[in-house]
């Protein structure tokens, strides 16, 4: 038979790992921090590899000679960017939309392009442009025929590439951009961003 004290040693093992283990057994604590601190609990992609990796891609893309030459070619007026569709083909969720808006803020405040709607919001517009028509007044409701065409498309996708043994893995990001001519298919501008992460995970012994 199992000793008393052997006991009492298993029983307040339990007893521990269960309140490791149970949500909220010990309370819980919500500390409010600035939006733009880094906090990396799990490893995986979040808020900060999207604000990031958007400021940096949108910075290099500025920085080409694209915009020198669509300038020069249409009498000093900025080209017109729509932000296409951003594939998400890694191993874990990640929300592209958030994503897709970080890309669309940075380019807006570049002050070097004009950026159009894209194909849903335009939909959206548009209905509200028919109801306009049928409702609001003459002086007030808006022509149809007036939108404004994109002059270049940018699109990409998302790659993942991890690797785990004995508690540990890296997480390997690489994110692909493209700028692409409306017209002429052409591609302006390809822009590559990679993240490598190290994640441990802790071990309980008793």
């Amino acid at each position: 038979m199992m000793g008393f004290k052997r006991r009492n040693q298993v029983i307040a093992g339990m007893v521990i790992l269960g309140m490791l283990l149970t949500p909220g057994c010990a309370g819980t604590r919500v500390e409010r921090v600035e939006t733009d601190k880094v906090i990396d609990l799990s490893g995986r992609w979040n808020d900060t590899d999207s604000r990031l990796v958007s400021e940096e891609m949108i910075k290099d893309v500025m920085d080409r000679n694209w915009i020198g030459i669509h300038r020069q070619e249409n009498k000093g007026k900025n080209p017109t960017v729509i932000v296409g569709a951003v594939q998400n083909r890694s191993d874990e969720h990640i929300n592209t939309q958030t994503f897709v808006k970080d890309l669309e803020r940075a380019l807006v405040n570049s002050g070097e392009v004009d950026l159009v709607a894209d194909s849903r919001q335009r939909e959206e517009v548009r209905e509200e442009r028919l109801d306009q028509a049928s409702h609001a007044s003459e002086e007030t409701a808006k022509e149809e025929g007036r939108e404004m065409g994109a002059d270049f498309m940018l699109q990409g996708f998302i790659n993942t590439i991890t690797d785990r043994v004995d508690g540990k893995q890296v997480k390997y990001y690489q994110v692909n951009l493209e700028l692409t001519h409306m017209e002429t298919h052409k591609k302006v501008w390809l822009g590559e961003k990679k993240i490598k992460k190290m994640v441990k995970q802790k071990r309980f012994w008793f």
